[in-house]
């Protein structure tokens, strides 16, 4: 029964997962190299149970319970009672790699170890680690707190038992499991950042500006958020990673990443986290930057 939960980053998605685990129950521990990430992540959590208390789906006992469930920490240390790890740094297979080599040393021989990865092979990260068979991908949408789904993916060698443990925990969550098979990118993304990376075309071929893009796809597909706002929301840097990935791990051309969008990142206008990508966020209403 898993009833411990660590959490390794403590950025927008593992503060997120940390949030829901806490919610549903369960103890946290959040791990990232910087105590400051840290204090915002707990304050973040505060913010956002404070806003789901205005909305009537907590009590004010609901939150004070909740943060009393999270504790922090900057070791990988902090995981020894852990029952379940969840991986949520940075979207680079070498990142992830070294933090799971660093982080093996620190776990009990039964602890599982799950990734956040939107789009690396699960089965080449499990072999990073000493227990494969108790490894696999818990995918989460951002943010995580509102979205519904959780994608669940096994690698070539994770068993039934670690799969079973993981898919009851998604709904104990609160969430909806969608299991996909370990390809590039599994479902959501191998079918979502190709339609973005197309919207980034149509801009860089001159067929629509930003904003007459996302009208289009909002109003004439009834998306509630224009592929270009939504590649400014995830972050630019992440998509192309993801269409790395899919380009490299698929050998098709369809998945070419759109020069354009490598333009963007290489000017570092990331999108909404740092203030500019496809709209210019620092006025009161963003901006197109094209």
């Amino acid at each position: 029964m898993i009833e411990k939960i660590g959490v390794i980053g403590a950025g927008q998605m593992g503060s997120g997962i940390a949030q829901v685990c806490a919610v549903a129950g369960l103890s946290v521990i959040i791990s990232d190299i910087s105590a400051d990430q840290l204090a915002k992540a707990v304050a973040g959590i505060g913010k956002n149970l404070d806003r789901q208390i205005a909305k009537g789906k907590l009590t004010e006992a609901d939150k004070q319970a909740a943060l009393a469930r999270i504790g922090t920490g900057t070791s990988l240390s902090v995981f020894a009672d852990s029952d379940l790890v969840i991986e949520a740094a940075t979207e680079s297979e070498d990142t992830k790699r070294q933090i799971f080599k660093a982080l093996v040393p620190n776990l009990k021989p039964a602890a599982l170890i799950a990734t956040n990865t939107s789009s690396i092979s699960i089965t080449r990260l499990a072999a990073s680690t000493d227990r494969p068979s108790k490894f696999m991908g818990m995918h989460f949408m951002n943010p995580v707190p509102v979205m519904q789904l959780v994608e669940l993916i096994r690698g070539i060698a994770t068993d039934d038992e670690t799969f079973q443990a993981i898919k009851a925990l998604t709904a104990r969550l609160g969430k909806t499991a969608a299991v996909a098979e370990d390809f590039p990118a599994f479902i959501v993304n191998r079918i979502l950042l190709p339609m973005i990376n197309e919207a980034i075309y149509t801009l860089y071929e001159g067929v629509g500006g930003v904003e007459a893009i996302d009208t289009a796809m909002k109003l004439g597909a009834n998306h509630p958020m224009g592929p270009l706002e939504l590649a400014d929301f995830i972050g630019l840097d992440t998509c192309l990673s993801i269409m790395q990935v899919l380009y490299e791990g698929l050998a098709d051309s369809k998945y070419r990443p759109c020069p354009l969008l490598v333009k963007y990142v290489e000017a570092g206008w990331l999108g909404r986290k740092v203030g500019r990508g496809f709209y210019d966020y620092s006025g009161p209403t963003p901006r197109p930057t094209r």
